[in-house]
């Protein structure tokens, strides 16, 4: 089993995004048991707050359902627990890097470049876009 967690500012916009579109692809490719994928927060203001309406509208529009989330920051635990751990940009690989070991193999972006911040731009689709790119990628290799 892969064990990926998708890490975010506050756990309630992008790694959700990343952690239930990577569920639905893996499940459309029926390869779900292959996985365990969570996402968490580099910060704690968002604590317990469900996914953001705006982002919840965004996988609402595709089929995918957030229900249940609850945002919570990334810990210790995770990174002995997780096989990779996803950040989105590099904001919060300078957070990680104060919290979790450095581990380049284990911690990576999910892309090459910063995944679009809708909490700034206001612009889902494109961070809808951007995930789902690098969600794609995270199949190639693990599924």
């Amino acid at each position: 089993m892969v064990k990926i967690l998708f890490v975010c500012h506050g756990n309630i916009c992008r790694s959700p995004m990343g952690e239930y579109i990577l569920k639905d692809m893996a499940a459309k490719a029926g390869v779900a048991s292959r996985f365990e994928i969570a996402s968490a927060a580099v910060s704690r203001e968002e604590i317990g707050n469900p996914v953001y309406p705006p982002a919840r509208r965004e996988l609402a529009k595709h089929g995918i359902s957030c229900e249940g989330h609850a945002a919570r920051q990334v810990t210790v635990k995770d990174y002995h627990h997780f096989d990779r751990i996803y950040y989105m940009d590099s904001s919060n690989a300078r957070w990680l890097s104060r919290m979790l070991p450095h581990d380049p193999q284990k911690i990576r972006p999910l892309l090459n470049r910063d995944v679009a911040d809708p909490w700034h731009t206001g612009d889902f689709g494109k961070t809808w876009e951007d995930i789902v790119e690098g969600c794609e990628k995270i199949m190639e290799e693990f599924a």
